[in-house]
């Protein structure tokens, strides 16, 4: 009987001991932060595919503009014709170039106003294939480290404070320029 008191006194403590140890030892398992983050800006500004975009709309938008300056310029010649010529015509004929060249006016100012819809519209495009690039890239990333979810830090105050741990911005940010580049590692 003895031995078996003794067990019995003692199997409350080994199993006390042996769940403080699974409970260390889950926690000690586990990832140092189940919650991660990116900064937006850092990535799109990190992202070797970023200035590639951007210059490739810069030269739409300097074609762009340079057809609406040309319009402006020749419109500008008309002006001055007219008011070298207008001592010599006609009130009728006054009248008639005035309303030509307010025509030309309203004509420029809507294609003015057309081409920098265009402009918008191909912004949002260049910044929607970044867009796309880097959300893919953390989709798979995601996946592949088992995280649950990735938070997206874009400086509005989405993410107030954030260990430096949690931070996957660099990591995220060196894989998807290698992933750009073709390098593997």
């Amino acid at each position: 009987m003895n031995k078996k008191n003794l067990m019995n006194k003692l199997s409350l403590p080994i199993a006390l001991v042996a769940l403080i140890i699974c409970v260390i030892s889950f926690f000690y398992h586990q990832p140092s932060s189940d919650l991660v983050y990116v900064d937006v800006n850092k990535l799109m500004d990190g992202y070797e595919r970023t200035p590639i975009e951007r210059a490739k709309l810069d030269e739409k938008i300097k074609g762009l503009e340079s057809n609406v300056d040309s319009l402006i310029v020749d419109w500008q010649k008309e002006i001055k014709v007219y008011e070298k010529e207008r001592s010599s015509m006609t009130e009728r004929e006054i009248a008639l170039k005035q309303e030509l060249l307010e025509n030309r006016q309203q004509q420029i100012n809507n294609y003015r106003e057309a081409v920098g819809k265009q402009i918008q519209e191909e912004d949002q495009k260049a910044s929607q294939t970044v867009i796309n690039d880097i959300n893919d890239y953390i989709e798979e990333f995601g996946k592949e480290n088992d995280y649950a979810i990735i938070f997206g830090a874009s400086g509005g105050g989405n993410i107030l404070y954030a260990d430096d741990a949690s931070d996957l911005t660099q990591e995220v940010l060196e894989g998807l320029n290698k992933e750009f580049s073709g390098i593997d590692k």
